[in-house]
């Protein structure tokens, strides 16, 4: 019985100890530590790789980058529309995306999902636990041309 009690505590320790030792990040020679816009940069830039994905954020999120991207100089967010949770071991990463008219949106979150985990994993070493998708808008395509045509239009 006292063997019996002998082995289960190392099995029970080993198990706790284990995680840590198998972590990339918490090692026996230091703690790396990855900044919630790392994670959020990787996220957005994952989600805009995949085809059906028109933009990222909400509407005044866009206007906002819209505007940005007429000042010279100024470059795009890569983490708008994206928001994480980043802690020592795990991260959850909150989209907000705009898709084409005519993808399936099912599948689309599914491709989106697996294309952020996957990077985020790789490139940081964290645990993705969740990826929640908010589709908050459809492109059309022609909204965006006849805008342009107008504006255009008016001054020359």
């Amino acid at each position: 019985m006292t063997n019996t009690a002998t082995t289960a505590k190392p099995t029970s320790n080993s198990n706790s100890a284990s995680p840590a030792e198998n972590s990339a990040l918490v090692t026996t020679q230091g703690v790396t530590t990855i900044a919630d816009t790392v994670v959020q940069k990787v996220a957005g830039l994952a989600t805009r790789e995949i085809t059906g994905v028109h933009a990222l954020g909400g509407g005044a999120a866009r206007a906002f980058n819209a505007l940005r991207e007429r000042i010279p100089g100024a470059t795009a967010s890569a983490g708008q529309g994206v928001s994480v949770e980043v802690g020592e071991r795990q991260a959850a990463v909150d989209l907000q995306i705009v898709v084409e008219y005519g993808v399936a949106i099912a599948d689309l979150a599914k491709s989106v999902r697996r294309n952020v985990i996957g990077a985020v994993e790789q490139m940081t070493g964290l645990e993705v636990v969740e990826v929640n998708i908010n589709v908050s808008d459809v492109h059309i395509p022609g909204d965006d041309d006849t805008d342009e045509n107008t504006e255009s239009g008016r001054v020359q």
